[in-house]
């Protein structure tokens, strides 16, 4: 920026005409000193540009004796403003505003009018001159026959226009010529000081409007981050922006669309939604008629109001209206905006992701020409607000579902917690009938063990005293053997009642494994055979032996062959396989007896190891505890048992396999 020069410096340009290389005349000399020294005076002397321009214009139109002259400053930045100073003689004033429409922006004086003091005069420098004319047209002589004109240069670039006005043809003398190049260096001065001036206020002004925008970015941030409601937040902002921005009015103006589904605006169409003023902002200008009225109830729908309907269609984009000429496309406008009272209106969509969410409205009573950053402050604050709005919208939604959820949840709970109480009585119900059950069972089994065991006695007293025929001794046998199969139900239950109360440690001992199935196994030989039914046992090479509980091994493989004796076909033959698996994480011996019979399905196979349970379709004598008790056992020893059935091709019989695992713990694996 130059800086403005001071008023001794603006003295010394009294002897500019000796740069000139045509001299003045002895006659002529005096009152070049003389309008000079009268330019610099006003230079030095005036209180304001435009005066100092103004007392110029007067004393050089008077100097130079012509009907008006107009000077202009000329800037190559295009959004400088320009600024004129014209003087017209007295006997002109009163026909320049009579006839001020002969002359116009758009109408241009003829080029053979004007003729330029300065040699460096071009054909580009006359539109300049035109312009100038134009701009300056208020104050001059309606008519304009005879143009003497001169561009002021300072710094090597044009900064002003010196016009000379005839209203009647004229030829310009030469002294006139080299009298306008002689005060052509002091008006460059003065134009310079005036756009310095213009340009220090400028600057200041936008200093004024950036400390202005910077406040109210700072104000809405630390609005943003306040737990504030909704509606009083977006009051605040309002009233923040149309505050910084110096506005009349403010309206803050969101739609509810009719439409849920409706997202995206297609072009030239108007969805149904509904518009409500939730905030308002009033400046000095009454506005009676919005200052009655709640906001809650102003309301209305968006196809009701072409204003609104314009700023949808040209969303992302601000309307500006002036004055009421701007409306003549709009069929109506809603009585909120009182459009009568304050003409002037900015409209900006608060517009995001393609959804419009509604209008930020800024109004004023006189014409206002928006600048480019204030437009910009109001995109940035409608982007603000909309992000708020969807923020809010969003965690409103999130709580409601939230809410919904934690109410779901909570009755869900009520509802366990009911159950869970309902489930614990019973539970103490069941507990108390297993132990009427145990105390039952317990007692009854005392009770029936002891007269069979005299029963079984007596009998065999009986025998022995050689008094019973054969049918007596018959009958007796029968009595006797239903006396021991009853004896062994209640052993039974009493050992499953045993195991399933008393979590005792099984008494281990080392056991020759080969030796000890072969005994067993010779005592169903006779009774497989009644049968048809052979056994085939496959055993280690080498002699196998084994950690457990030999009675309840002994029990569990009894069990196991007395229920393959009873569902085998006949002629079939009856497998048991021995086998010894060794590794660094399993030490365990795997038992299995296979048959051949009929299938077991999935759903027998689920309770085969149930109390009281058979397969279906099967009868054979037995009460259905012998698999449960086989069960018992194993898991006394740590083991497990399962049951396969394979179906025969080609065959309605299958290959029925339990497997009796039983882990082991040698000396080596408890090191």
């Amino acid at each position: 920026m130059n800086k403005p020069l001071s008023p001794s410096k603006c003295l010394d340009e009294v002897n500019l005409h000796k740069q000139y290389s045509v001299k003045l005349m002895p006659h002529q000399e005096e009152p070049v000193y003389q309008l000079v020294n009268k330019i610099n005076k006003i230079i030095a002397n005036s209180s304001t540009p435009t005066r100092m321009l103004q007392d110029l214009a007067k004393v050089i139109g008077v100097a130079f004796q012509v009907d008006g002259c107009s000077l202009v400053t000329v800037s190559p930045e295009v959004s400088s403003e320009t600024i004129t100073a014209s003087w017209c003689a007295e006997e002109n004033l009163e026909l320049s505003g009579a006839e001020d429409e002969m002359f116009s922006m758009e109408q241009h004086l003829d080029v053979a009018v004007i003729e330029c003091a300065s040699e460096r005069f071009t054909i580009e420098d006359i539109p300049t001159i035109q312009k100038c004319l134009a701009i300056g047209r208020q104050s001059l002589p309606p008519t304009i026959k005879a143009v003497l004109a001169i561009p002021t240069r300072f710094g090597g670039k044009n900064n002003g226009v010196i016009s000379l006005i005839k209203s009647q043809p004229y030829i310009w003398r030469e002294s006139e010529k080299q009298l306008l190049k002689a005060v052509e260096s002091c008006c460059a001065i003065a134009f310079s000081q005036v756009a310095q001036t213009q340009q220090i206020a400028d600057q200041n002004q936008y200093l004024r409007t950036c400390v202005q925008h910077q406040s109210l970015i700072k104000r809405l941030t630390i609005i943003s981050r306040t737990n504030l409601e909704t509606n009083q937040m977006l009051r605040l902002a309002l009233a923040s922006t149309a505050e910084a921005l110096e506005a009349d009015r403010g309206l803050l103006i969101l739609l509810k669309y009719t439409d849920p589904l409706f997202r995206n605006r297609r072009q030239q169409q108007i969805p149904q939604a509904k518009a409500s003023v939730v905030a308002q902002w009033n400046g000095t200008t009454e506005t009676p008629l919005i200052n009655q009225l709640d906001i809650s109830q102003i309301s209305f729908f968006l196809k009701d109001c072409g204003l609104c309907q314009r700023a949808f269609v040209n969303s992302g984009n601000p309307l500006i209206i002036n004055d009421d000429t701007d409306l003549k496309d709009t069929l109506t406008v809603n009585p909120v905006f009182a459009i009568e009272a304050l003409p002037v209106v900015l409209l900006m969509p608060l517009e995001i992701q393609g959804k419009v969410l509604g209008f930020l409205v800024l109004q004023q009573a006189v014409a206002r020409d928006w600048q480019a950053t204030e437009l910009n402050i109001v995109q940035m604050v409608c982007a603000q607000l909309s992000n708020a709005i969807i923020q809010t919208q969003t965690l409103r939604q999130v709580q409601t579902l939230v809410d919904e959820r934690t109410a779901q949840l909570q009755r869900s709970l009520e509802v366990q917690a009911r159950l869970y109480e309902v489930k614990r009585q019973q539970t103490e119900q069941l507990q108390k009938l297993n132990d009427l059950k145990d105390e039952f069972l317990s007692n009854i089994s005392d009770r029936l063990r002891h007269p069979l065991t005299r029963i079984s006695v007596a009998i065999r007293n009986l025998r022995q005293m050689g008094q019973l025929n054969e049918r007596q001794t018959k009958y007796a046998h029968m009595i006797e053997q239903d006396c021991t199969d009853e004896i062994h139900l209640i052993n039974d239950l009493l050992k499953l009642q045993e195991l399933a109360t008393h979590n005792e440690r099984p008494q281990l001992e080392t056991t020759d494994l080969n030796t000890r199935i072969r005994d067993l196994s010779a005592t169903f030989e006779a009774k497989l055979a009644d049968k048809g039914i052979s056994l085939s046992l496959d055993f280690p090479d080498s002699p196998l032996t084994v950690q457990t509980e030999r009675e309840s091994f002994d029990r569990i493989l009894q069990e196991l062959l007395t229920n393959a004796s009873k569902y085998s076909e006949h002629d079939t033959v009856v497998h048991l396989q021995v086998t010894h698996q060794v590794n660094q994480e399993v030490d365990q011996v795997m038992i299995k007896v296979s048959n051949i019979g009929r299938g077991i399905s999935e759903e027998e196979a689920s309770y085969i190891f149930d109390r009281f349970r058979r397969g279906k379709g099967r009868w054979t004598p037995g009460a259905g505890l012998g698999l449960a008790l086989v069960k018992s056992l194993v898991q006394h020893l740590n083991g497990t048992i399962a049951v396969e059935s394979t179906p025969i091709e080609d065959s309605s019989f299958s290959t029925i396999c339990f497997t009796l695992t039983l882990p082991q713990f040698s000396d080596k694996n408890d090191s």
